[in-house]
């Protein structure tokens, strides 16, 4: 650790996660230099759901339990030094479409319940969001779950930093540029293989599209809307503007190029379960790469004496953002070694 003055930290990823880790630090008295591309990565297409209940699925026990603590602190203190109207909704809506689909849904209710997370269920989901297509009527309400607009959220965390006058600097391509400070945190999503080489994450695509309301439409939902179309997962998202739908998962490399099947079955699964969306325009098609690991689970952890890793967050980067800033934090309080 530094002696005779402030400690230092780099924090290499400029994304949600990265973003959190140098708020917090410059919170606790660090001084942070953020290490940052220019390219907006997957942080900016994201749907911005905090969503543990009804992301959930029997066999992730642990991902949900990690989930549930980080949306408390949503709750709690994180939004603290964000502009108010990153939150877009407070509540999701689970629903099936078909009868297949009807028990899926009933096999994540009962799992939440067995975890000690009971939902709502309804038989009259569209007495809670009449938008839904006729013929829609089971579902289950997680009223605790938000969701923000996410890119709200990582330019008013940049902006945040800023105020707390993190400093700002270029990508890293090899961890001994980074010596002079006394400790760094990897959190570059994809990309943290290329400074550690081994750790186990991968990208994996998923194409998510915007829809903008127009005069005449009918308004946006005022909450998530989640559903299973066929078995395929589509969720809804409320923005200011509109609608962010998504997201189609597989793995593709790096290539971040929207293809028509994956934006075709957006289109018609969103339709499916709101059809008043098809008078929306569709003001935007994007994909980005999420870094997945083999288990679905994090990396947050120590590596040696100065350097921490914060990657690996799959489709919950946002989610977990504050509870990977808090679990940081700790680490970096146990001590750095001296340089």
């Amino acid at each position: 650790m530094a002696l005779g003055g402030a400690r230092t930290l780099a924090v290499i990823g400029g994304g949600v996660i990265g973003l959190s880790v140098a708020r917090r630090a410059a919170l606790d008295g660090w001084t942070v230099r953020l290490h940052c591309t220019a390219e907006r990565g997957a942080s900016w297409v994201a749907g911005g759901m905090l969503a543990p209940h009804s992301e959930g699925w029997p066999g992730e026990e642990q991902i949900l339990q990690i989930g549930l603590e980080s949306l408390k602190l949503w709750h709690s203190g994180f939004l603290e030094g964000l502009p108010p109207e990153v939150v877009t909704a407070r509540e999701s809506l689970v629903v099936a479409v078909d009868r297949a689909d009807v028990a899926d849904l009933r096999t994540v209710a009962d799992w939440l319940s067995d975890q000690g997370q009971p939902v709502e269920p309804t038989t009259a989901a569209r007495d809670v969001e009449p938008l839904l297509a006729q013929g829609i009527r089971h579902g289950f309400r997680a009223t605790t779950e938000l969701a923000v607009d996410n890119r709200a959220v990582v330019d008013g965390l940049a902006a945040h930093c800023e105020r707390l006058a993190v400093r700002w600097a270029g990508p890293v391509e090899n961890l001994d540029e980074v010596r002079d400070v006394d400790a760094l945190v990897i959190a570059n999503g994809i990309d943290a293989p290329k400074l550690l080489p081994g750790l186990p994450v991968r990208p994996v695509k998923g194409e998510v599209l915007r829809l903008r309301w127009r005069k005449g439409c009918m308004p946006v939902p005022q909450r998530v809307i989640r559903a299973r179309v066929h078995g395929r997962p589509v969720y809804l998202v409320p923005r200011a503007d509109g609608v962010v739908v998504g997201a189609t998962q597989y793995e593709h490399g790096r290539d971040t190029a929207p293809v028509v099947r994956g934006v075709r079955d957006l289109l018609e699964d969103a339709c499916a379960v709101v059809p008043a969306l098809g008078e929306y325009e569709l003001a935007e098609t994007a994909a980005g790469l999420r870094p997945m690991t083999p288990d679905g689970l994090p990396i947050v952890e120590r590596v040696d004496d100065r350097t921490l890793v914060a990657v690996g967050h799959g489709r919950n980067g946002f989610l977990l953002a504050p509870w990977t800033a808090e679990r940081i934090a700790a680490e970096l309080e146990v001590g750095v070694g001296v340089r």
